[in-house]
């Protein structure tokens, strides 16, 4: 299976980004998980309401697909503000950064996504930004060069991370709040999958909410991901009403089964269980024997593998999922032994 087709992907697809800004809550009273960082941003908010000031600068880190983004437009409009979205890789130059920092309002919040890939020379003048709200500015080369300091609008940073290790010492410093993202629950996700319903119009009931909560590998994206196809599936299999027997038929037919492992999950499990007896084996040698990058493995399967694995968040996983292979690796093993005993015996 493909990459940007997988149904498990946390990483938004080609022409999602319109349809997910419609499930997106707009206040923090609306935002389901993450308990801890919003009661937090609650507190901080309302204080820097009563100072009127900005708030302090804040970064958020986690895996793709946790409410970062959604986070970071709650807080704009908690705090009555606009906010202007942008990416590390889209500021290319310090001149890009400049730009967008002179045109932003007093108090205004400015969101960067995958901030630790930030071009070292924008990072520099991000510095002076984000402490003296000042940009210093060189006019002129060579001898006649000199530095002007302009002064921008009082703002609030927001930085958003899948790797905060790959961030600076010293722009990691320079945030005032750090949040970092954990993996959603259950009951969490079976709430977020229930807003969403409601939004799309679309009834469900408790059983098929649990069930697709289950498989969403602990995020909210995924989640809503899959409540549109098991939508599809009901509108034109069923009778347009979800219930847990369209629900299971769509996963199913997707490829995605009772713990959220799709296809290529199941192979790596298969290949550390079946070939290497369980292990342990380097990455390099599991991504030769699947045929896959190493990357690819690194970013986009091993991080649920080791945290659904190996972290006790399902004690006793991997050793039924073992159990299971091996017993149906026997079973295929007999079937075929059988079959060509019958063969000869034909012969």
């Amino acid at each position: 299976m493909d990459y940007e087709e997988r149904i498990t992907a946390a990483e938004l697809g080609q022409g999602e980004e319109r349809s997910e800004m419609t499930l997106r809550p707009q206040k923090l009273e609306d935002y389901i998980g993450q308990k801890k960082a919003t009661d937090n941003l609650k507190i901080f908010i309302e204080a820097a309401k009563l100072r009127k000031e900005p708030l302090d600068h804040v970064l958020f880190y986690g895996p793709p697909g946790l409410g970062k983004t959604t986070l970071a437009g709650i807080i704009s409009n908690e705090m009555g503000v606009d906010i202007r979205i942008t990416s590390g890789p889209a500021i290319e130059r310090a001149g890009d950064l400049a730009a967008i920092l002179t045109n932003l309002n007093e108090n205004d919040v400015l969101f960067i996504d995958e901030i630790h890939r930030l071009n070292r020379s924008v990072e520099e003048v991000l510095y002076s930004a984000m402490e003296d709200f000042a940009l210093d500015i060189i006019i002129g080369k060579g001898p006649s060069a000199r530095s002007i300091r302009l002064d921008i609008a009082k703002f609030t940073l927001i930085g958003a991370t899948t790797r905060a290790g790959s961030l600076s010492a010293p722009l990691r410093d320079r945030f005032g709040v750090s949040c970092k993202f954990e993996m959603y629950t259950t009951e969490e996700l079976k709430k977020i999958i229930g807003r969403s319903a409601e939004l799309l119009g679309v009834t469900a009931d408790e059983q098929s909410m649990e069930e697709m909560a289950k498989r969403s590998r602990g995020t909210p994206r995924v989640a809503n991901r899959m409540l549109k196809r098991v939508r599809d599936f009901s509108q034109v299999k069923g009778n347009g009403v979800i219930d847990i027997d369209i629900t299971q038929k769509a996963l199913d037919a997707l490829g995605v089964d009772h713990m959220g492992l799709e296809s290529l999950d199941r192979e790596i499990l298969r290949t550390i269980i079946e070939r290497f007896k369980g292990g342990p084996v380097g990455i390099d040698t599991i991504a030769a024997s699947i045929g896959e990058e190493r990357g690819t493995i690194e970013d986009v399967y091993e991080p649920y593998l080791i945290q659904v694995f190996c972290t006790g968040r399902r004690r006793g996983a991997l050793y039924r999922y073992r159990r299971t292979s091996i017993w149906a690796s026997r079973t295929m093993k007999k079937r075929s032994t059988v079959q060509l005993r019958n063969r000869r015996g034909q012969g």
